[in-house]
């Protein structure tokens, strides 16, 4: 892997901190308005998954062609352009009237998502030594829940006030946050920074890089998309579980939404120590499935719940899970992928999670026009249980052949001639993002 091999530069993680959970929150109080939308509006499953669908599906189609963006092209450019290119989108989105109009235009928002996201994720390492990724990462994770606490909570609020726009223009402000980071981090990757050639002492040559060739990683991203995939229909069937079965206000779905993501935040930090007790990339990526199989149990037992309130705990550790399992695979990531292809590799896994919760956004729709609400989120949640199950048996035996096998040799440490201290994250799930994908 290549860290810098300088002193960590901690204003430029803390700019790159600060952009992600302004964006983050923006791009939440956006979803949460739309949806609740949506709702308010007589709109069904349908519309909720179209809507989720179209904010998913550039991450996925786009991810082989965003990801090598990442890696080839200056990152302060691409946060530039990105930022000012959400800002006008998401400025048009907020004089949409028609559903059709908000889905398309959410779905062009995502694909600025889908340029910054793998930009972001690969410029944390550059700035930080080996030793301080996992609190580089827990301050990542924390500035992402941070800002998934906030935007669901603010909508919540402003559209029981003044109805979408605000909101909406609220979110568009936002995107400027990431204007300001790409023109103020000094730490940059891509454009004419091309790594040096591998060295001779078992280095990974970064061009012959494929998630297929590390069996661990691949059945890691396997394992979490899989997981995702089997209990995505919660994304769409909780606002109609909460807003419809437990008779609760948009106020209140809001507070329950943030419940996750603020167990997120605690648990970001939490299982940022432990990080260093495993040492072994099997025993990490093992820890991380584990933690998804706690989100997963965490949504079973919210299903027999007699009031939105009671959901708060519930979702308070499920979020406290899901936080751990984000900070395990953004280290995951930076020990195994060069740094050369970072930007790709992330890319990658969020395109298969993300490609994997479309597969729960739409059987939610299609099951919320079927069976009532609360028997969808005891499924979902039994679903996911049942992935990790499974999942779990290529992922140990992926785990038994690494160990096997020792230490995997590590990608060659680079310089960037353009910037003398910092030489050249994946993180998981974003989103991607509560469960990953939420």
């Amino acid at each position: 892997m290549s860290f810098t091999t300088a002193s960590s530069r901690w204003s430029d993680v803390w700019l790159a901190t600060a952009a992600r959970g302004i964006s983050s929150c923006g791009d939440f109080l956006a979803a949460s308005a739309l949806t609740l939308a949506l709702q308010s509006a007589g709109a069904g499953g349908l519309a909720v998954s179209g809507l989720l669908l179209a904010a998913t599906l550039p991450l996925v189609v786009l991810a082989p062609l965003t990801g090598r963006l990442a890696d080839r092209v200056d990152s302060r450019t691409l946060l530039v352009i990105a930022g000012l290119a959400q800002a006008g989108i998401c400025l048009a989105l907020a004089y949409a009237e028609r559903p059709a109009m908000m889905i398309a235009l959410a779905g062009l928002l995502a694909v600025g998502l889908a340029v910054t996201q793998p930009v972001l994720a690969a410029l944390v390492p550059a700035m930080v030594r080996p030793a301080d990724l996992p609190r580089a990462s827990a301050l990542q994770q924390s500035a992402g829940t941070l800002g998934v606490l906030a935007g669901p909570a603010l909508a919540g609020v402003l559209v029981g006030g003044f109805g979408t726009r605000l909101p909406l223009l609220l979110d568009a402000a936002s995107y400027l946050a990431l204007v300001a980071a790409g023109l103020l981090i000094r730490t940059r990757r891509g454009g004419r920074r091309v790594p040096e050639k591998v060295l001779a002492d078992g280095g990974i040559e970064p061009r012959t890089w494929r998630l297929r060739r590390d069996p661990l990683l691949l059945a890691t991203v396997i394992g979490v998309a899989g997981v995702v995939g089997s209990v995505g229909a919660i994304n769409v069937v909780e606002v109609f579980f909460i807003r419809e079965t437990l008779h609760s206000s948009t106020t209140m779905y809001g507070l329950v939404t943030g419940a996750w993501t603020l167990g997120a935040l605690a648990g970001s930090w939490i299982f940022a120590r432990a990080v260093g007790r495993l040492h072994r990339d099997g025993a990490l990526a093992g820890a991380g499935l584990a933690l998804l199989g706690g989100c997963c149990l965490m949504v079973l037992i919210s299903a027999a719940v007699p009031t939105a309130l009671l959901i708060v705990p519930i979702w308070l550790v499920g979020g406290i899970f899901n936080g751990g399992n984000n900070v395990f695979g953004t280290v995951l990531m930076a020990r195994r992928v060069p740094e050369a292809v970072r930007g790709r590799a992330f890319a990658s896994y969020v395109g298969a999670v993300q490609g994997a919760s479309m597969v729960g956004y739409l059987a939610g729709g299609v099951l919320l026009e079927l069976l009532d609400p609360r028997p969808l989120v005891a499924a979902a949640g039994v679903a996911g249980l049942a992935a990790v199950g499974v999942l779990a048996v290529p992922l140990s035996r992926a785990a038994r052949r690494d160990r096997a096998a020792g230490t995997p040799r590590q990608a060659p440490r680079t310089a960037d001639p353009a910037e003398p201290v910092a030489a050249p994250k994946v993180e998981a799930g974003t989103a991607v993002t509560p469960v990953p994908g939420r």
